[in-house]
C-alpha cells in the first residue's frame, strides 16, 4: 500500500537533503541527509534521526551531546526532493556550539529585510532566563514575575501611542522595539513562544 512517504523523492545514493528550523523562532538550524529508514524512524518520533554520509549510518541528533530534536512537524516540498522538519531544539544545534550551523555570512540584508533578527531576540531571553547574569534586564523582569512585565508592557504601548500622535517615524520604531521585547519577555516567562503567535496569525491570515 502506497504512502506519502512514498512520495519523497530519495536521490540516486538513497538520500534525500532535511532542513531542520526551530518551531519556536523559525530559524533554520542545520542540513543533514537522510534515507528511508532515517526518515521512518523520524516520522515514528520523537526525535529527529539522520543518516552520516562520512559514517554511512543513522544518527540520532544529539543522541551523545544532548543536544535532541524534538520533532514538531515534517513536510516535503513541491519537488518532494527536500525534507523540512520543524523541531524544538535542545541546546545548539551546530557540532561547534552554535545555536545554528548557518552563522556564516556571505552578504547580510538591511534591518528592514531581515525577521530573522525576531529569532534571535527571542533566543536571548531564553538563554538569560536559563543561564541569569548579574545586572542584566531581562533577568530583572523576569524575576519580577508577570506583575512587573505587564506594567512595562502598559507603559511601552503608551509610548508607541505618543509616538505614533507625534507622527515620528524613527521614534515609533524606537518605542515599537521596545514593546516587542517586552512582549517577547512576557512569552518567554509564561512558557511560551513567538511560534503561538505565530500560530494565531496564521489562523487568521
Amino acid at each position: 500500500m502506497q504512502t506519502r512517504l512514498d512520495e519523497v523523492r530519495f536521490g540516486p545514493d538513497g538520500l534525500v537533503p532535511a532542513i531542520a528550523q526551530d518551531e519556536d523562532t523559525l530559524e533554520v538550524l542545520m542540513l543533514a541527509y537522510m534515507n528511508r529508514e532515517a526518515l521512518e524512524k523520524t516520522l515514528e518520533g520523537p526525535h529527529a534521526t539522520y543518516f552520516s554520509r562520512s559514517r554511512q549510518k543513522l544518527w540520532t541528533k544529539g543522541e551523545t551531546s544532548g543536544h535532541l530534536q524534538r520533532v514538531v512537524s515534517v513536510r516535503y516540498d513541491c519537488d518532494a526532493d527536500t525534507v523540512l522538519l520543524r523541531v524544538r531544539q535542545t541546546g545548539p544545534a551546530c557540532h561547534t556550539g552554535a545555536r545554528t550551523c548557518f552563522f556564516n555570512v556571505l552578504k547580510e540584508g538591511g534591518p528592514e529585510a531581515d525577521a530573522s533578527i525576531l529569532g534571535e531576540l527571542f533566543n536571548v531571553i531564553e538563554d538569560r532566563k536559563q543561564n541569569p547574569k548579574e545586572a542584566s534586564y531581562t533577568n530583572r523582569l523576569l524575576s519580577g514575575g508577570a506583575d512587573r512585565i505587564l506594567k512595562k508592557i502598559g507603559e511601552e504601548a503608551g509610548e508607541v501611542i505618543i509616538a505614533g500622535k507625534n507622527e515620528d517615524s524613527a521614534e515609533i520604531a524606537y518605542e515599537a522595539a521596545d514593546l516587542i521585547y517586552h512582549l517577547f519577555v512576557l512569552l518567554s516567562s509564561q512558557g511560551m513562544a513567538p511560534a503561538d503567535v505565530y500560530a494565531q496569525l496564521r489562523k487568521r491570515r
